[in-house]
């Protein structure tokens, strides 16, 4: 039952930080609680499919240019799942590089 807790809590906090990162960065649209709890499921999706078929050294925890560009395709690719999210590539790559910043000190996907 606690690794399910961790789980929905990682999620949750996911979705907030897709919340402020929506609040913050231009070419990122903001979004509300529940869609971004769905961006942060299909982005951990999307991730994993990455990680499964590439390997884990791609991940933005592999650290590294590879990764973060990984990452900023990942937000980008989400946006054509998501009915209300919009990112630019340049938005994309921002968020990347704050939800790095913030994943070295919370951590937000699904490990």
């Amino acid at each position: 039952m606690g690794d399910w807790l961790r789980h929905i809590v990682r999620f949750v906090v996911s979705a907030l930080v897709l919340m402020f990162i929506g609040l913050i960065v231009p070419g990122f649209s903001t979004l509300s609680f529940w869609n971004a709890l769905l961006a942060a499921v299909v982005i951990a999706g999307i991730g994993y499919l990455i990680e499964a078929a590439i390997g884990r050294n791609v991940s933005p925890f592999g650290r590294g240019v590879v990764g973060f560009l990984v990452a900023a395709a990942v937000i980008y690719l989400t946006q054509f799942v998501v009915p209300t999210m919009r990112v630019t590539i340049l938005g994309a790559l921002i968020a990347a590089f704050i939800i790095g910043l913030i994943d070295m000190f919370i951590p937000t996907t699904l490990r």
